[in-house]
């Protein structure tokens, strides 16, 4: 469970990184990140690390006590 929340917070920031890289998304407005394109490279890393990490997580067996 806790990968998967993991993963899903790396997909949310590498996106969120990718965006304003792209100067798609000024938000917050002080970001050092906006319209810098190399976030836009390291925020879809990002969010292609956490998404094999969700899953890799989804692909472990549940175990039960």
């Amino acid at each position: 469970m806790a990968l998967k929340a993991f993963g899903g917070l790396l997909i949310a920031f590498g996106a969120l990184w990718a965006l304003q890289g792209l100067g798609l998304l000024d938000w917050p407005a002080g970001s050092f990140m906006l319209a810098q394109r190399e976030w836009v490279f390291y925020g879809a890393l990002t969010a292609l690390v956490g998404g094999g990490i969700l899953w890799g997580a989804s692909r472990v067996p549940h175990r039960r006590h």
